[in-house]
C-alpha cells in the first residue's frame, strides 16, 4: 500500500485497528520516506530500521492474536534526542555525548513503548536544547521542509521538521522556553507544552530543571491530543510530577466547541518587532475564533515584557549547574587522559572540546549570575520577576479562559542570519517564555501562511495549569476554520520543496 507516510496518526490508527494496514507497512513507509528525504532535511540523528520493524512485527503479532491494544499501537513516532533510550544513542546534539548509550529508558520512551507506538528514530536538536534554530547541533543543522534554506526552529527543530517532511506522523519534543512551540510555528505543525509536571521529566537530559517540560508534536490537533494522552500523567520517578488526572484532551480535540470561551489577546505580545504577515494572520485567526462563538477581549500582562531578561538569567543558571555533571570522569567525551594531566586538566580539555559556542556562552552567563556577590542582583531578581509574571497570569485568568498571541514574532529566517547576534535569536522566544516561567500549559497551532513569504505562522494559546483541554478546544476550532477539508496545513508541503 502506498501513501501511508502521508496519513495522520488518528487515520493510521483506525486503519491498523481494522486490519487494513499492518504496523510493519506503516513503519516501512516512514522509513522509506526518511531514506528519500532526510539527506535534504536532516531531521534525524539516529534511525534503527531493524529495531523499529521488530517492534512493529511484535504489535502486529499481538493484534493477530486478538490482544486488546491501545489506540495508537503500531503508529510510528520520532523522539527528540534528549530522551534516554536503551540501545540507542542519546547525544543531545553534542559531541560530548556522541557515543553515550543510556542504560535505562526515560519515562516518556517507556510510555510510548507500553502504548505500542513504534519509535523510528531520534531527532536532531540544538546542543543540550540551547538555541532557537537547530543550527547549534554539533552534527549539522536541520532544514525547514517549507524552504530548505531556512531554519526549522529550535531547539526541537528535528522533531518539527520530521513531521513537516512526512517522515513520521508523531514526534516528541521538550520545551524549556519554546522549544516545542516555536519549531511548530515555523514548520506549520502542532506543538504542545503541557503544564509543568504534567509529563514526566525522568530520563530527559536536563537543561533547566524548573522549566523543562516534554510534550507532543503532530501535524493535527487530534493527533497531538492522542499522543498527549499517552505520555501524560503522574510518575513517581519524577519528584515534580503532578499527582492529578490528565485533562481529557482527546475529547476536547474532537469537540472544538469554543462557544462562550473567553479569549484574551495579550496586549504586550505584538507591535514593534513582529512581522506584518505574522500579525495579519494572528488577527485573522482571532476573528475566526470569534466567529465560532468565542468572546474576545484585550488583556494586559505588564510583566511579560521582562520575561525574556528573567529567562536568560534563570535558564543559564540552572543549565550551568546541570551541565556540571559532564566532567569527563564518569561518561561522555574524555580528552587528554594520557596520564600526564590532572583530573581538572582533563575535565577542562574535555568540556572545551565537547561543548559548542552557545553552550559555553550560557554556562558562563549562568555561572556568573550564580557567583558570590551577584546572586541576589541577577538570579534572585530574575526569580522575583518570575513571580510577577505568574501573578499576571493569575489575574488574567480571572477575566478570560485562555490567552493568545503569535507564537513567534517572525516566520522562519534564513540559515546564518542570527548566529552572529545571539540576542536576535533569543527574541524568537518572546511569546513562549512566559508560560515556562509560570509553569502553565501552552500550544502553537498553524494559523496560515504569511503573505510576504508564503511561510507558516503559529497561533499561540496559553491556559491555566492543568487546563490543557482548553488549548485543544481552541486548536481544533481554528484548524476547522482554516482547513474545512480536514487536511492539515502541513499537507501542502507534498512536492513543494522535496521532489520525491
Amino acid at each position: 500500500m502506498t501513501g501511508l507516510a502521508d496519513l495522520g496518526a488518528a487515520e493510521l490508527a483506525d486503519l491498523l485497528a481494522s486490519g487494513q494496514v499492518s504496523s510493519v507497512e506503516a513503519v516501512q513507509a516512514c522509513l522509506d520516506r526518511i531514506e528519500a528525504a532526510d539527506a535534504a532535511v536532516g531531521a534525524f540523528l539516529h534511525v534503527d530500521a531493524d529495531r523499529a520493524l521488530a517492534a512493529a512485527r511484535a504489535v502486529d503479532a499481538r493484534r493477530a492474536a486478538g490482544a486488546d491494544l491501545p489506540p495508537l499501537a503500531g503508529v510510528p513516532v520520532a523522539v527528540k534526542d534528549a530522551f534516554a533510550m536503551t540501545g540507542a544513542p542519546t547525544t543531545c546534539g553534542s559531541r560530548l555525548l556522541e557515543h553515550w548509550r543510556p542504560p535505562y529508558d526515560s519515562s516518556v520512551v517507556r510510555r510510548l513503548q507500553e502504548a505500542g507506538l513504534v519509535i523510528v528514530g531520534k531527532t536532531n536538536m540544538d546542543e543540550f536544547a540551547m538555541g532557537s534554530s537547530t543550527e547549534n547541533s554539533a552534527f549539522g543543522p536541520t532544514r525547514n521542509p517549507w524552504d530548505l534554506g531556512r531554519i526549522p526552529g529550535g531547539s526541537g527543530g528535528g522533531s518539527a521538521a520530521a513531521l513537516a517532511a512526512y517522515e513520521a506522523p508523531l514526534a516528541i519534543g521538550s520545551d524549556t522556553g519554546g522549544s516545542i512551540r516555536q519549531p511548530a510555528a515555523v514548520t506549520g505543525t502542532v506543538g504542545v507544552k503541557p503544564t509543568y509536571g504534567g509529563v514526566s521529566r525522568y530520563g530527559l537530559v536536563a537543561m533547566a530543571s524548573s522549566l523543562d517540560q516534554p510534550g507532543p508534536c503532530a501535524r493535527s490537533v487530534l493527533d497531538a491530543a492522542l499522543l498527549h494522552a499517552v505520555i501524560g500523567g503522574y510518575d513517581p520517578k519524577d519528584s515534580t510530577s503532578i499527582d492529578a488526572p490528565v485533562p481529557d484532551v482527546v475529547a476536547a480535540a474532537r469537540s472544538g466547541d469554543v462557544a462562550g470561551l473567553r479569549i484574551g489577546v495579550v496586549a504586550e505580545l505584538g507591535g514593534e518587532g513582529y512581522a506584518p504577515g505574522v500579525e495579519q494572520r494572528f488577527h485573522e485567526a482571532v476573528a475566526l475564533l470569534e466567529a465560532a462563538g468565542a468572546k474576545v477581549s484585550e488583556v494586559s500582562c505588564p510583566h511579560f515584557d521582562l520575561a525574556l531578561a528573567a529567562y536568560y538569567l534563570i535558564m543559564p543558571s540552572e543549565a550551568s549547574s546541570n551541565l556540571a555533571r559532564f566532567d569527563a570522569m564518569r561518561y561522555g567525551l574524555r580528552v587528554g587522559d594520557d596520564g600526564s594531566r590532572s583530573a581538572e586538566q582533563v575535565m577542562r580539555l574535555s568540556r572545551a572540546r565537547g561543548f559548542g559556542d552557545e553552550v559555553k556562552r550560557r554556562v558562563i552567563l549562568g555561572t556568573y549570575a550564580l557567583s558570590s556577590g551577584y546572586f541576589d542582583a541577577y538570579y534572585g531578581s530574575a526569580q522575583k520577576v518570575r513571580t510577577l509574571i505568574g501573578q499576571d497570569f493569575t489575574a488574567a485568568f480571572e477575566r478570560v479562559d485562555v490567552l493568545v498571541s503569535p507564537t513567534c514574532p517572525t516566520t522562519a529566517w534564513p540559515f546564518g542570519e542570527r548566529l552572529a547576534d545571539p540576542l536576535s535569536m533569543y527574541k524568537a522566544d518572546l511569546c513562549t517564555i512566559p508560560s515556562n516561567l509560570a509553569g502553565g500549559p501552552a500550544a502553537s497551532f498553524p494559523a496560515g501562511l504569511a503573505p510576504e513569504d508564503g511561510l507558516p505562522v503559529g497561533f499561540h494559546v496559553m491556559a491555566p495549569p492543568l487546563a490543557e483541554d482548553r488549548l485543544y478546544l481552541v486548536g481544533t476550532a481554528l484548524e476547522r476554520a482554516l482547513e474545512p477539508s480536514g487536511a492539515p496545513l502541513a499537507a501542502r508541503l507534498v512536492g513543494k520543496e522535496l521532489t520525491l
